[in-house]
């Protein structure tokens, strides 16, 4: 797949090459590096490396938090954590991709995303391995705030990537990373028990071992620190589009960009709900805990093709407000059954709630479909998922209190279920063909 990639990169570029050196005329001479022999290889082993790059960096967004969940109880009691500080601890992740996730366009221009996606992947790896081992709480939420982190940045960073290396093919590219991404979460919660077990029991081991899959993620990034653009991007020149691309959108200007950051939001309130409270609704309806467990992990299982397939049906569609609602509707449908038989058919819920929850490759993919150059989706991409991660904190606390003080699911599944038609709305809109840097003109 990536060779496939690779020498489509390299026919795109000498493509395009050829073109401009038709409109700068005969006068003109073409660039030592064009002509040199092996350029094209060199330049399709580059690209073979970006590809690597972001599906092994994909790959680490998201263990450093299914892995804690999946061995919570055991890290509460070694450290002697309390149960709000362990509360607090779920809400951090989208804390922390808030804050840090906004200075990631401001890194990428001044060192390049592929530098800042490289130290992205340093700090998780130096977060993973160090949390485990620093003694305290305090120490714990810090190495895990440095992890997350590098998180941050490489969320934001990674559309701003395959629009810049793969223009022609955001939806396919974002496909490959979403995929790679659920595939990362899935196998996080679904191993790191066993994982555990097998390295003798202790949950340090169990939460340490994810470094060594973050310190991989580190090496693909290298050779590429000091590129601040593909080779496309450089034989263009400063000449074309330079203002455009470095002067700052005003993005709170754009409709479309609130619309995309509010539905961020609201998809990721749903992913985390789903996340932290699925399986306890299963076990109170009667569900096996280990039965519950299995359900989540369909759940989560379910983003792995469908992260690859939506995004090249959305990329082929003037309009991708008609997905957003097949996708919201299948979420209500998940919430009714929750709701009227939660045990009795479990497994189709799950299923349900699976294919809803993938709205996050659709909100990768509508991002690098916003904007029209690098600099633009970097700013569009750092807005939505800011943003939308801090609408993003308080529905999970909130389900939790609503289930405290009822002492039941209805209404959480009503709040869960009254969210999801807000989100389908702004996600229509969010879906309309237009870009911010007009609505920003404007």
């Amino acid at each position: 797949m990536m060779g496939l990639m690779a020498s489509e990169e390299t026919r795109t570029v000498e493509t395009r090459t050829a073109m401009s050196s038709t409109e700068r005329g005969t006068a003109d001479a073409p660039r030592a590096e064009e002509t040199t022999p092996g350029a094209g290889g060199t330049r399709a082993w580059t690209v073979r490396l970006v590809v690597l790059g972001i599906v092994l960096s994909a790959l680490n967004l998201r263990p450093a938090i299914t892995s804690l969940g999946a061995l919570l109880e055991e890290v509460r009691d070694g450290l002697g954590m309390s149960g709000s500080v362990a509360g607090l601890l779920t809400s951090v992740p989208p804390l922390c991709f808030a804050v840090f996730g906004v200075t990631a366009p401001r890194l990428a221009r001044r060192f390049g995303p592929a530098a800042v996606v490289c130290a992205g992947m340093a700090a998780i790896t130096a977060g993973l391995l160090v949390r485990p081992y620093v003694g305290g709480t305090a120490g714990f939420l810090a190495a895990s705030a440095l992890a997350l982190m590098g998180i941050a940045v490489s969320n934001v960073l990674m559309p701003v990537i395959v629009k810049r290396w793969f223009p022609d093919r955001v939806g396919s590219m974002t496909g490959l990373y979403s995929m790679a991404l659920a595939l990362g979460t899935s196998v996080a919660a679904a191993v790191t028990v066993p994982l555990t077990d097998a390295l003798g029991g202790g949950w340090q081991s169990g939460l340490a071992v994810w470094a060594a899959l973050a310190a991989a993620a580190v090496l693909p990034w290298l050779p590429l620190v000091r590129d601040r653009g593909t080779a496309a991007d450089r034989r263009r020149g400063p000449a074309r589009g330079t203002a455009r691309q470095h002067a700052p959108l005003r993005i709170t200007r754009s409709r479309t960009a609130w619309a995309l950051a509010v539905f961020f939001g609201l998809q990721a309130t749903a992913a985390y709900i789903t996340m932290g409270w699925m399986p306890q609704i299963f076990r109170d309806a009667g569900v096996p805990a280990g039965t519950a467990g299995v359900l989540l992990a369909v759940t989560m299982v379910m983003g792995v093709p469908l992260a690859f397939v939506i995004p090249r049906v959305a990329t082929r569609l003037p309009h991708q407000g008609p997905i957003v609602l097949v996708l919201g509707a299948c979420g209500l449908a998940g919430y009714a059954g929750l709701y009227l038989a939660p045990a009795g058919g479990a497994w189709a819920w799950a299923l349900l709630l699976g294919v809803s929850n993938c709205a996050f490759p659709l909100a990768l993919t509508m991002v690098g479909m916003r904007a029209h150059s690098g600099a633009g989706v970097a700013q569009l991409s750092a807005f939505a998922q800011s943003t939308g991660y801090l609408i993003s904190i308080p529905g999970p606390l909130l389900v939790g209190v609503l289930y405290q003080h009822s002492g039941g699911w209805g209404l959480p599944l009503a709040l869960m279920a009254g969210l999801m038609v807000p989100q389908m709305v702004v996600g229509f809109l969010a879906g309309r063909d237009r870009t911010v840097e007009d609505e920003a003109a404007r």
